[in-house]
């Protein structure tokens, strides 16, 4: 029985405070949100608008963590993605560099000022371009982050798609920033959207929106954009506060940051609990992505956000699980139709068998440096979850699905269909009959 005394838990809760994009299991929590509530966020752009900010402390600006009535250490926290809608009318995005003598080790996590040697300098904006951030102390450019090659885009009234745009109308864009990127009120970041980039004009895109981030706090204060396997890594002996060591990542993390595209309205996530109360956060929204996010970053915009959190008890492993929508499952991984069940029915009956394992599909994230150590981790996870031998996902992951990149260097899906029993038994069944309808 949940305590109404103090704190009652909410049926539905609206956040719209965000981290200094650290995710810090000492700091308060939103809430609490009832087991089977509903979280309304907006959410602020992640990767290079606070990558352009030097005083936020990791490479995203995400909600605060809300906490989950009932979660435990050792639980997992599904989430069920309502809605996601693009608010933002505009975003610029490109491949990146990262200049000389602009952070300490890591420009994501302590940006500096070069000239006044400021850590996490607070910085204003004066006009555009890549040296119109500028630092409060001394009035110089900090620019942990160049822009190589980029581009602006700006979106349609039905948020389908969109085009980049040429110098002159990437620098009206430009000149009212905020605007255009429909920054939420409680962001601190400066927007991306000022550089003005433009070397790629003229180019259709599709939007397809989707959460980079989703999922739930680590067990140790851990900048956001680091949250992961490939990323973390960059933590692992860091000359900066935030330097942990490959066990303590390894630990501590919950692969919030995926990057995963399938992420998307009508996917149900299953995060790990790794504190009490679960710590449910959201951010990074993608305007759309192709798999592996090659160039380092994609359209990162505002946007309007509608989850459904329950808690799962007992999850027996430390990384996400996914059931995506059908239409986003590799060929080989979607539920078989009636015509082809019928068929395998009567082949078993003929080969001596009464009956097929109903399977249902599911998607196992794998984190770490580089993609082959983040499959080894996904099927290991996967084998854990399911009780089977790694051998044994190798195998249907190959016959029943497919190995995805969600991100390079190191985020990856392992996608196959998996015996129904076996996801019953860790009381993930009702999920996948939910998703699939098997």
């Amino acid at each position: 029985m949940l305590d109404k005394t103090k704190n009652p838990a909410r049926r539905s809760l609206v956040v719209n405070e965000f981290t200094n994009s650290v995710l810090d299991p000492d700091g308060p929590m939103l809430g609490p949100v009832e087991d089977g509530g509903t979280v309304i966020a907006n959410t602020a752009p992640g990767c290079w608008g606070p990558m352009i900010t030097p005083s936020l402390r990791g490479g995203h600006e995400v909600t605060r963590p809300v906490e989950v009535a009932g979660a435990e250490v050792g639980d997992g926290l599904a989430i069920r993605i309502r809605d996601i809608t693009v608010t933002a009318t505009a975003t610029a995005s490109g491949h990146d560099s990262s200049p000389e003598g602009f952070c300490v080790g890591d420009p994501y996590v302590a940006a500096r000022c070069p000239t006044c040697d400021t850590v996490w300098p607070e910085t204003h904006v004066e006009g555009i371009g890549q040296d119109s951030v500028r630092c409060d102390v001394c009035g110089n450019p900090v620019k942990p982050f160049e822009i190589v090659h980029g581009y602006t885009v700006a979106f349609d009234d039905t948020r389908s798609v969109g085009v980049t745009l040429p110098k002159e109308a990437a620098e009206k864009v430009g000149h009212e920033a905020d605007h255009y990127a429909a920054l939420p009120d409680g962001s601190h970041q400066h927007s991306i959207l000022n550089y003005a980039p433009s070397d790629m004009p003229g180019a259709l895109v599709r939007m397809r929106p989707f959460l980079g981030q989703l999922g739930s706090c680590p067990s140790r204060a851990m900048p956001d954009s680091h949250n992961a396997g490939d990323f973390g890594a960059f933590l692992v002996g860091a000359p900066h506060d935030y330097a942990i060591s490959a066990e303590e990542l390894a630990r501590h993390k919950t692969d919030g940051h995926m990057d995963i595209d399938a992420v998307r309205a009508g996917a149900i996530l299953v995060a790990p609990c790794k504190v009490k109360g679960g710590g449910l956060y959201l951010g990074d929204m993608h305007a759309g992505q192709g798999d592996g996010e090659i160039a380092g970053h994609t359209m990162d915009v505002s946007g309007s956000v509608t989850l459904q959190v329950e808690v799962v008890k007992d999850y027996p492993i430390d990384g996400p699980v996914l059931f995506p929508l059908v239409e986003d499952l590799p060929p080989m991984a979607r539920p078989f139709s009636a015509e082809e069940q019928a068929k395998g029915e009567r082949l078993a009956r003929r080969w001596g068998m009464e009956t097929l394992d109903p399977m249902a599909p599911i998607s196992v994230i794998g984190t770490a440096a580089n993609l082959n150590d983040a499959i080894d981790n996904g099927l290991e996870r996967a084998g854990r979850l399911l009780d089977m031998t790694v051998a044994e996902v190798r195998n249907r992951a190959t016959v029943n699905g497919a190995i995805e990149i969600g991100r390079a260097p190191g985020v990856i899906q392992v996608t196959f269909l998996a015996p129904l029993a076996r996801l019953d038994a860790f009381g993930l069944g009702d999920y996948a009959r939910e998703q699939y309808g098997v």
